[in-house]
């Protein structure tokens, strides 16, 4: 079947506004396949808002109440599976 991970694991979600790629859908079954949970109502339980265009009333509430608000892009990454080779970026002297 497909493997789950758990790169969400124990957070709880929520998608609102339109994203730049994927459907609503999408982000939430990519959220559930990473272990979280995808939540249609911002709480204080909220870990993450992610929001796109238009993302209205739940950004707004996010913010009231200090959630993080992410976006597609930062959200493709938190979900990526790590390469298995990640060079180490060295800083030039």
């Amino acid at each position: 079947g497909e493997k789950k991970g758990t790169a969400l694991a124990g957070m709880t979600i929520v998608v609102t506004g339109t994203l730049p790629t994927l459907s609503r859908q999408e982000a939430e079954a990519m959220i559930v396949q990473n272990g979280g949970k995808a939540s249609g109502s911002v709480s204080k339980k909220t870990a993450y808002v992610l929001a796109g265009a238009a993302a209205g009333s739940k950004l707004t509430k996010a913010q009231t109440l200090g959630i993080p608000v992410i976006d597609e892009a930062e959200f493709l990454r938190m979900v990526a599976p790590a390469p298995a080779e990640q060079p180490e970026l060295e800083e030039e002297t």
